[in-house]
């Protein structure tokens, strides 16, 4: 299945209040906006969180506020086949109001209460009830009226536990406890797969079997090994001013991507979140979103909300399509091309749609882009025979399959790194032997002070960093060298005893090491990558970076450049493409990142590992050719830029 690269997802949530539901759409102006937009694909709505449907239909729960007669999404539909856009449609799952009031006796009861009150918020359907029934006779009549479908996007999915009489019939008939708060999780899981397949399966059939673009959204992208059954692409869901941030695309687009399916990123043109009317966010900022997803070998989609009355933002599309106009003429380069990675990471699961920030997987991020490093999450039974490095982050237990796995891996050649507990195993032993360390137990100390050893610490201000995070005591086991000591501090701060406003001074350094290395492994006592997220000390990236380098000598890509530059490569054919994307997201207020300009490079260094002399480099889209150098299997060149997003090409 073959994704265009220009999507626009046009919510359209509209309550029963508004009267003049599409008074002024043009079908030909809508298609002819679109395509001034470059825009090749977009998802038009059946059916809104209000539960309104949008097209003519005898359906109770047609849009009041739509004129008799008027086929709204009819009118779109045809308007964009004249145009070769493929359009999926929309339909709303779990939010759904004009059901949730016709029958109050299928809205969700949240355990201990409180969910569906009074307010302007959504009001959550049970799936469990005979809503599920309900909405699959929607999704009938519209593959009627309309197949055959370019696709469907079914939202808000989630797992929702719920003790509604219909959700404990289900619960006491599966033999599960609906007291039970694992029970009433397991149960909502149960329930969502077995809607995905019954929708999927609804959908496809009406096809002749034929596979459909369903795309399910709001589900956990940690679920991905198990329900990439009921998928035939993954929309990652990212508005960075929307609540995601701009760590959430590049955190999950490296897990997905593994998995075959066709991807794709999903921002939005909002200055916030979604239907923030009146809303644009700066050029640069779209420019850097839609960056990043081609960087990634992923798709692009563009969230935007059409007024009630159906005219689409004529400014909204010129910044659109300004935008677009530099994918379109990146996708010679990025059409087919697959990324390339040296470093594969143990991914750490979290069931949340949008995880808390300060979790591993982002300070994985964080420190691997800014180190300029090429990596990819992994799960614990993935094949880590493409990898030269497998990284095991804190979160993780080296349970006994995944530790014959890491030691076949090591075996065969590979490197590894462990850090802070997935260290240890249950019983406060190393989890390997390999790993090179004998262990002491947790430290009692709420924070410690890292010193750099010789073997690694060149450069590095000669003094103590603090570690905010508490790590384990280990010593290095023979044949074993320590790169980094612990300097432990006076005594734990507490309300008997402490010292100044802040954590406890440095007393001495320990016999306890902070890293230590056995051939082919090193093992850091801290919760490294979580510390780095939460607190963004520098030294702590300076320690992963010291220890990979001792790891993997040789990276696929060395750049100069300021640390936010991202740096990303891709193969196609005989094609290298290095993707540079040079933009800094500032915090501009409590909790709100702004990207307003792109960032110059100038002779910026890049060197890429290529094994083979290329006959050519240069700068794509503009086509400009580059001097190079090679030596011992890296092509070298020097990018002078301003766009902020460019590819360097070899071939």
């Amino acid at each position: 299945m073959h994704l265009p690269f220009r999507q626009i997802h046009l919510d359209f949530h509209t309550g029963p209040a508004i009267p003049d539901v599409g008074v002024e759409f043009d079908a030909d102006e809508f298609a002819r906006t679109l395509v001034e937009a470059r825009v090749n694909s977009i998802t038009v709505f059946g059916k809104c969180h209000h539960g309104h449907l949008y097209y003519d239909t005898k359906h109770p729960a047609r849009h009041p506020g739509m004129k008799k007669g008027f086929d709204l999404l009819g009118e779109q539909l045809e308007a964009l086949k004249r145009h070769n856009i493929r359009a999926p449609i929309y339909l709303s799952v779990q939010c759904d109001e004009y059901a949730g009031h016709t029958h109050p006796e299928w809205l969700v009861i949240p355990p201990g209460g409180g969910g569906n009150s009074l307010g302007a918020h959504w009001h959550i359907v049970d799936m469990s009830s005979p809503y599920q029934d309900f909405l699959a006779d929607q999704i009938n009549e519209v593959i009627k009226k309309f197949k055959p479908l370019d696709g469907v996007f079914l939202d808000m999915c989630w797992d929702q536990p719920s003790v509604s009489k219909w959700a404990v019939d289900g619960m006491l008939k599966a033999g599960l406890d609906p007291d039970n708060a694992e029970d009433r999780t397991d149960y909502s899981r149960r329930v969502s797969h077995q809607y995905m397949g019954r929708y999927l399966k609804q959908i496809e059939s009406a096809h002749g079997g034929k596979r459909i673009a369903v795309a399910f959204n709001s589900r956990p992208l940690s679920n991905l090994d198990v329900e990439k059954k009921f998928l035939r692409h993954v929309e990652i869901e990212a508005l960075p001013s929307g609540g995601w941030g701009y760590m959430y695309f590049p955190m999950n687009v490296r897990y997905v991507r593994r998995f075959g399916l066709p991807y794709m990123g999903m921002t939005a043109r909002f200055h916030k979140g979604w239907a923030d009317f009146g809303g644009l966010k700066p050029r640069a900022a779209l420019m850097y979103e839609c960056a990043q997803m081609l960087a990634q070998g992923a798709q692009c989609s563009v969230g935007d909300q059409l007024h009630p009355r159906g005219v689409l933002d004529r400014a909204a599309y010129e910044l659109i399509g300004s935008v677009y106009k530099h994918v379109e003429a990146c996708e010679p380069w990025c059409d087919g091309a697959k990324s390339k990675t040296q470093i594969g990471v143990l991914f750490v699961r979290d069931p949340a749609y949008i995880g808390k920030p300060g979790q591993p997987n982002e300070g994985v991020v964080r420190a691997l882009q800014q180190l300029r490093h090429q990596f990819d999450f992994v799960d614990t039974d993935a094949d880590l025979s493409p990898f030269e490095l497998v990284i095991v982050p804190e979160g993780h237990a080296i349970d006994a399959p995944l530790k014959a796995r890491l030691t076949k891996y090591l075996k065969s050649g590979g490197a590894l790194l462990v850090c802070g507990p997935s260290a240890v195993g249950p019983d406060g032993k190393p989890a390997m032997r390999e790993l090179g360390i004998v262990a002491h137990g947790q430290s009692p100390f709420s924070t410690t002070y890292l010193r750099f050893g010789r073997e690694i610490g060149r450069g590095i201000p000669a003094t103590d960093h603090v570690v905010y995070e508490p790590g384990l005591r280990f010593t290095p086991a023979r044949g074993a060298q320590a790169l980094a000591r612990v300097v432990e501090p006076y005594f734990e701060r507490n309300w008997r005893h402490f010292s100044s406003h802040n954590q406890t001074p440095p007393d001495k350094v320990s016999r306890y090491a902070a890293a230590v290395q056995k051939g082919r492994c090193i093992t850091i006592a801290y919760p490294i990558f979580r510390a780095y997220a939460s607190h963004g000390n520098l030294p702590l990236r300076e320690l992963i970076g010291r220890c990979i380098d001792r790891l993997l000598p040789e990276p696929l890509v060395r750049a100069g450049g300021p640390s936010f530059l991202e740096t990303s490569i891709t193969t196609q054919g005989k094609r290298t493409i290095t993707h540079l994307v040079a933009f800094a997201p500032q915090r501009r207020t409590q909790s709100l990142d702004i990207v307003e300009d792109a960032t110059p490079l100038i002779n910026v260094s890049l060197s890429v590992r290529l094994g083979r002399k290329p006959r050519r480099a240069y700068l794509a889209p503009e086509n400009v050719d580059l001097d190079f150098e090679f030596h011992n299997g890296r092509a070298e060149v020097s990018v002078t830029h301003d766009r902020g997003h460019v590819m360097v090409v070899f071939e």
